[in-house]
């Protein structure tokens, strides 16, 4: 009787939270976008689930390999699509190269009307858009690690889905990007629904059982 009368007691009881540490602000994001860092608590219950967000992205900054398309009103011979350079930079007619490392495409079209206002034009219009990013390399336990063409808004599971998927020995839940951002350099662990951004190496490592 008293078993019982136990059991019935416990049915009733609601089931406890389930707290499950993931880590949806990693450093390298911290890092790059700031905020917090650190690792973030999921409370799970029967009735809601509560998430701590990333901070909003804060705009693109181009360096070495991206290509970008530059418009120069009514300057046909100024307009065409130029490649940051390993030094990060872009070369064009009249006013040579221009600092692009660092610099959002709005900054940069600045720059070039700031360069071309030297005595070439009087009021230029600048345009500048990025035409292809810069590749992200991944490396480690996929099947066909190497160099591949960025894609807007691919995550870490994206990245391992072009590069042929993992191999049969890699570690599914987390991996390492290594980021270099402002001329600084950032390796850290982070889930793979982390976003990537063009430059990174992601390197998938080999689990141990």
């Amino acid at each position: 009787m008293a078993a019982s009368l136990a059991a019935g007691c416990a049915r009733q009881l609601p089931p406890p939270p389930v707290a499950l540490a993931v880590q949806p602000v990693s450093e390298l994001d911290a890092y790059t976008y700031g905020g917090p860092r650190g690792i973030a608590q999921i409370v799970a219950t029967p009735a809601a689930v509560s998430v701590i967000r990333a901070a909003p992205q804060s705009a693109y900054t181009l360096d070495a390999g991206d290509k970008l398309r530059v418009v120069v009103f009514g300057q046909d011979g100024l307009t065409n699509s130029y490649s940051v350079d390993a030094g990060g930079s872009i070369t064009m007619p009249l006013i040579g190269a221009v600092k692009a490392r660092g610099l959002t495409t709005t900054e940069l079209s600045a720059a070039i009307a700031a360069r071309l206002r030297q005595g070439f034009i009087r009021d230029p219009a600048v345009a500048v858009e990025i035409e292809t990013y810069r590749p992200f390399f991944i490396l480690g336990e996929v099947t066909y690690p190497g160099q591949y063409p960025f894609v807007a808004n691919m995550t870490v599971e994206t990245a391992v889905a072009i590069a042929g998927g993992y191999s049969p020995r890699a570690f599914r839940e987390q991996v390492t990007i290594t980021r270099t951002t402002h001329g600084e350099t950032v390796r850290s662990t982070v889930p793979v629904t982390t976003r990537v951004q063009p430059g990174d190496t992601i390197n998938v490592s080999e689990r141990w059982f």
